[in-house]
């Protein structure tokens, strides 16, 4: 079975959420991402998501797309990522998902990538600018890795139903329009869309976008299956740089985040 389907089979039976976190793969470098993954599965992390760095990140704030700057910066490469996640499979099983544009997957190749990416121990793929009746086709269709999807509150309702139709894992739903960053506040309209989702599948639905402190990550906690944090990991990483205390620093910042998950 798939990890990440264990995961939130494994939390609904203690009736808790999941604490998703995202980084960029190789910020500051693929050898801190490492420590960093590490960190977060220690802190309570219950899904890691692993940025590919790309030059052209649309749909990422200015802080993710430092991130990913950094990272390439640093000389990381996609098959640096899929070394990454193998080095990564040796001490944790964690479930991993690659979050990415369609152009470094159609560079490789698609059925390549998703073949790799299974090999070397990815369970998931985020692809954001995929849409989902390219999702529907062959080559994505037979890879066993879970094909997690955005919806956001524009997302008609009709084409709300054609993306559930078409993923798997979990629902990704953005909390507000816009691209990542972090957040004073949050709408307080989520409720709905959610409800909307939950009557249209059964799969698990994430938010985030925006949430960057415990308040706002209990209150999303509290109407979803799950809460994923981006970009205040991404800042903190930022700060701290290539410190001998990065790893150690990113488990506490990180700790308050996942308990008011998990203790919603």
């Amino acid at each position: 079975m798939n990890r990440i389907d264990l995961c939130f089979q494994k939390l609904r039976t203690t009736n808790s959420k999941a604490f998703v976190a995202y980084v960029v793969a190789g910020d500051p470098d693929l050898n801190a991402t490492l420590d960093i993954v590490l960190a977060l599965e220690q802190a309570g992390a219950d899904i890691i998501e692993l940025g590919i760095p790309f030059s052209d990140p649309l749909a990422d704030g200015v802080v993710n797309q430092l991130g990913s700057q950094r990272a390439l910066a640093s000389g990381t490469t996609l098959a640096g990522v899929f070394r990454l996640i193998e080095s990564i499979r040796k001490k944790t099983s964690i479930p991993l998902v690659l979050f990415t544009y369609f152009n470094p997957v159609f560079s490789q190749g698609v059925a390549h990538f998703l073949k790799t990416a299974e090999s070397a121990g990815a369970d998931g793929t985020l692809i954001l600018d995929l849409p989902p009746e390219e999702a529907q086709s062959e080559w994505i269709a037979e890879s066993p890795l879970r094909r997690i999807s955005l919806i956001a509150p524009t997302t008609p309702y009709e084409r709300m139903q054609r993306i559930l139709s078409s993923s798997s894992g979990f629902i990704y739903y953005v909390s507000r329009e816009g691209v990542t960053g972090m957040q004073s506040g949050l709408p307080q309209n989520i409720t709905k869309p959610i409800q909307d989702m939950r009557a249209n599948s059964s799969l698990p639905i994430c938010v985030g976008f925006g949430i960057s402190n415990p308040e706002q990550a209990r209150f999303v906690a509290g109407i979803a299956d799950g809460v994923v944090v981006g970009s205040a990991i991404v800042h903190k990483i930022a700060q701290l740089g290539k410190t001998p205390d990065l790893a150690s620093n990113i488990h506490s910042f990180v700790q308050p985040l996942a308990q008011a998950v998990h203790y919603s």
